[in-house]
């Protein structure tokens, strides 16, 4: 893909999980939460730009820096969300406004990446940021299932045939 269409995935992307994320909605523990970050980052590694060729040190040492803040703004998201029961046992999520913050720290630290990477000339491509996403996601949607099934109370033993018969009675002798 072209790096129009990845800008144009990144912010879709973007969007759609921000504008998500700020309403109430219940999150389903035995979902397979880890299929769209799993697309991206495979997006993201089928490009042959995600280095830079001629100043590769330092290219691996902004797209290290950009997992980290990927991973770590995933975490604060996570962490900074709403996480609750109802009464009927569905676990509803709600980002608040420190999700917010994580969210706007983030870019600043990513946007100062890119400016630092612009400075020393490395040339970035927009997959590094698709990783970032996708590593974002990942951490985000992974801590958030294992809050949720820590909140919802563990399956009960399933009962087999006849459990809930009485012990068999003994005949009394006259």
């Amino acid at each position: 893909m072209s790096g129009l269409v990845n800008a144009l995935v990144i912010v879709a992307v973007v969007v759609l999980v921000i504008v998500r994320q700020f309403r109430a909605r219940p999150i389903g523990t035995d979902r397979r939460w880890w299929i769209v970050p799993v697309i991206l980052a495979v997006v993201a590694l089928r490009e042959p730009g995600i280095l830079d060729a001629h100043h590769r040190t330092e290219s691996v040492l902004l797209l290290a820096a950009e997992l980290l803040i990927g991973l770590a703004t995933g975490a604060g998201w996570a962490w900074t969300t709403r996480v609750w029961v109802e009464p009927d046992g569905v676990v509803w999520t709600k980002s608040t406004t420190s999700s917010v913050v994580v969210w706007i720290i983030g870019i600043a630290l990513r946007v100062g990446l890119f400016a630092l990477g612009a400075t020393i000339g490395v040339h970035q491509d927009s997959s590094a940021l698709l990783l970032a996403l996708a590593a974002t996601l990942l951490v985000r949607s992974g801590i958030l299932m294992w809050r949720a099934q820590s909140l919802t109370p563990g399956v009960a033993p399933a009962t087999a045939y006849g459990d809930a018969m009485p012990g068999s009675a003994r005949k009394e002798r006259v």
